[in-house]
């Protein structure tokens, strides 16, 4: 009898931890969750004040001109450069889904937070599914 209750304890506590364990993930989890959907929103404001001229309400920029930010194969494997564009600007060729681009992009004077933000926006719009969650601390490093 006694061995039964002291199994029956010590299979409450192991229990009792690991849902813990489990509840302090979700929470986490929830939280960068909610981080990614703020910044998202910030995001859509910043690029619909400084992006949208160019690349369209709808992400698809003007071919051969501006190129197409929805379904890009260049934001999705260049996400280091895709920031330093936003950041700073950027001239010279790009290849965008079998299409070259030469034009210029000014840098637009963004701020870490304002380049996270519409970096998050972006990849998280018109289809696209980047997993890469831009940070204030992130843009600072580049």
């Amino acid at each position: 009898m006694k061995k039964t209750i002291i199994l029956l304890t010590g299979l409450i506590l192991l229990t009792s931890c690991n849902s813990t364990n489990k509840k302090s993930t979700n929470i986490a989890q929830n939280q960068e969750k909610s981080t990614l959907q703020e910044s998202i929103k910030r995001g859509k404001l910043v690029y619909n004040d400084m992006c949208t001229t160019c690349h369209l309400p709808d992400g698809k920029g003007v071919p051969k001109v501006f190129p197409p930010l929805a379904d890009s194969d260049y934001l999705r494997d260049n996400q280091v450069n895709s920031i330093k564009a936003v950041k700073y600007g950027l001239s010279g060729e790009i290849l965008v889904n079998n299409i070259t681009y030469n034009s210029i992009m000014s840098p637009l004077g963004l701020s870490n937070q304002e380049v996270a933000d519409v970096i998050n926006y972006i990849n998280n719009s018109w289809g696209n599914k980047i997993d890469n969650v831009a940070t204030p601390e992130k843009v600072s490093e580049l």
